[in-house]
């Protein structure tokens, strides 16, 4: 058995507003001048070191819990699984 860093990243689904990313917008454009920004997007990153036989084990492990956990609001965000260097 292998330990995995496992990535997972949640955000709001392109279609919901995304308030955090929208002050972060207006603070670049007002404070740093930075005009050439014209949306930014936040998100949650959580890295999780999983126990597994292979990658695609450890992938599945980590999607299976952020699924019955409600790690995520499935109806609100999106959720992406990767591992370490993909």
């Amino acid at each position: 058995m292998k330990t995995y860093l496992v990535k997972v990243v949640i955000e709001n689904k392109a279609s919901a507003r995304d308030p955090e990313g929208e002050t972060i917008l207006k603070d670049l454009l007002i404070k740093g001048g930075y005009d050439q920004i014209r949306v930014v997007r936040t998100a949650k990153l959580l890295k999780m070191w999983v126990d597994a036989e292979t990658g695609e084990d450890a992938k599945e492990i980590t999607s299976k819990l952020c699924d019955e956990l409600r790690v995520y609001n499935p109806v609100a965000h999106t959720c992406s699984i990767s591992l370490d260097g993909e």
